[in-house]
């Protein structure tokens, strides 16, 4: 508790640092593979234009981006070993991380105490178990701990008020020399998780018996709504939910569209976004996008091929494509702001505001 206390006070007395706005204050973050075979992470403004570009040793996911500094941590595609930490005024890779000995990165982590501390998901190679990997930025992203995750295959991970992670269990268990294989379908249980640095797990949430194998992946939150976005890993041809609303103490609404657009999914939802009003999620392997209103009910399908990141913007919803699109999402639909000649990956991160 005392080292958690010196580094927040590192972090609010505060070193020289460049801020967003000293780099063209930009409003997302998304990775790309660009024509020549390389890949790069891009800093896009609110009407998804170029602010900057960082070379990518390899293919990426996602990002942290730094409540502050303009520093954002790029993290391997799952399961990997590595995670950078990127410099975005000079472009250069100002830390690198390394899972320690029998620990792999899940893809994605988030920034607590103020951006003294970077959490990242990761897996037990051993026993397949999850934990938190904890970072500290002002001591060089020194490592300096773990806390349970709660589950097997911790994937996305989301700060809520009061340094409370939100972790998406995603029950799947895999191993770095196995590549992207799946090791325990039949046995998986999915939970989304609530824990603290210093309380440890505080709620957890499951799905009935019949959806265990509905992978929980990817999270979003607004005004105390968690939602999480599923992958289903059974029978493609069973209309499963792929989308879940929570509330701290409540029980999970599963949210469904009608039959045929659900079968359309093909059973992934690969992100989610959330507003006041509206909840989506998206899938490039169904080519469309689902979108809900603010208490779960389907409202309407926006089809577009390997449409895959999305974000929450100032006015709507912001998605991008494989194909190199940009949209902008309301009530009239999707709305092309740009075409790059990239293919996005899948996600798109919104920085703090």
């Amino acid at each position: 508790m005392r080292r958690r206390h010196f580094l927040s006070l590192l972090a609010s007395v505060g070193v020289p640092q460049l801020s967003w706005a000293d780099v063209g204050s930009p409003t997302f973050l998304a990775a790309a593979r660009e024509p020549s075979g390389e890949y790069a992470l891009f800093g896009l403004n609110a009407q998804g234009k170029d602010v900057f570009r960082i070379p990518l040793p390899a293919r990426g996911h996602a990002a942290a981006a730094h409540p502050t500094a303009a520093e954002a941590v790029a993290f391997a595609r799952r399961p990997g070993r590595f995670a950078m930490v990127l410099n975005c005024a000079s472009g250069g890779v100002s830390h690198r991380l390394e899972a320690p000995e029998g620990r792999h990165f899940y893809g994605h982590g988030t920034f607590l105490e103020n951006g003294a501390i970077l959490a990242t998901t990761e897996n037990t190679i051993a026993t397949g178990e999850g934990v938190i990997g904890l970072w500290a930025r002002d001591e060089g992203y020194v490592r300096i701990g773990e806390i349970d995750s709660g589950g097997i295959g911790p994937h996305d991970i989301l700060r809520l008020p009061g340094d409370v992670l939100a972790v998406a269990n995603g029950g799947i268990r895999t191993h770095p020399d196995q590549g992207r294989d799946k090791l325990n379908l039949d046995s998986m249980r999915p939970n989304l998780t609530y824990l603290t640095t210093h309380g440890g797990i505080e709620e957890r949430v499951s799905l009935s018996e019949d959806l265990h194998q509905a992978s929980i992946r990817h999270l979003a939150q607004h005004k105390g709504v968690v939602g999480f976005a599923m992958q289903w890993q059974g029978d493609l041809f069973d209309p499963v939910p792929l989308l879940g609303l929570h509330r701290r103490g409540g029980l999970a609404q599963l949210c469904t569209a009608d039959l045929g657009e659900q079968l359309a999914m093909k059973g992934y939802a690969g992100s989610i976004a959330m507003t006041e009003d509206e909840v989506c999620i998206t899938s490039p392997r169904g080519g469309r996008m689902h979108v809900f209103d603010g208490q779960g009910t389907f409202k309407t399908a926006l089809n577009r091929a390997d449409i895959c990141g999305v974000a929450a913007s100032d006015h709507g919803m912001m998605a991008t494509d494989g194909l190199g699109a940009i949209w902008h999402v309301d009530q009239n639909g999707l709305s092309r702001l740009g075409l790059a000649d990239r293919a996005w990956d899948n996600h798109l991160i919104r920085l703090a505001t």
